[in-house]
């Protein structure tokens, strides 16, 4: 499996689930908005969330270089399986060609992946 690690840090932000979607959430170039009746959850650039939003910062994200047929299976667990051993947590988040890794051990992360045997690259 090959994964891109990108360089800025990232957070996930939550707001109150009846917040409207805020335009800093939909800059630069990765960003994901998931709404549920309990939050409005936000994951974008760390630089782009104001200081005063609760949020967990300090995030890399990894993507598996895809894209992925919706039959393939195990691909996902290939990943975190390591990750899962080394007791290194990760958000998950899927589109319909592939899935992303936010992973705050973000070095530790690339040598376990790697000695699984994985490809990991600057994005």
């Amino acid at each position: 499996m090959m994964l891109r690690m990108h360089a800025p840090r990232y957070a996930i932000a939550r707001l109150a689930p009846e917040a409207a979607v805020p335009a800093w959430a939909l800059q630069g170039g990765f960003h994901s908005v998931t709404k549920t009746p309990d939050e409005l959850s936000v994951v974008t650039e760390e630089s782009w969330v104001p200081a005063d939003v609760e949020a967990a910062r300090g995030w890399t994200l990894f993507e598996l270089v895809g894209p992925f047929d919706f039959d393939q299976v195990g691909i996902l667990g290939a990943v975190i399986g390591p990750l899962t051993a080394a007791a290194i947590p990760v958000m998950v988040i899927a589109t319909f060609g592939t899935d992303f890794l936010l992973i705050r051990a973000a070095e530790e992360a690339k040598a376990i992946l790697e000695e699984a045997g994985h490809r990991v690259t600057p994005s």
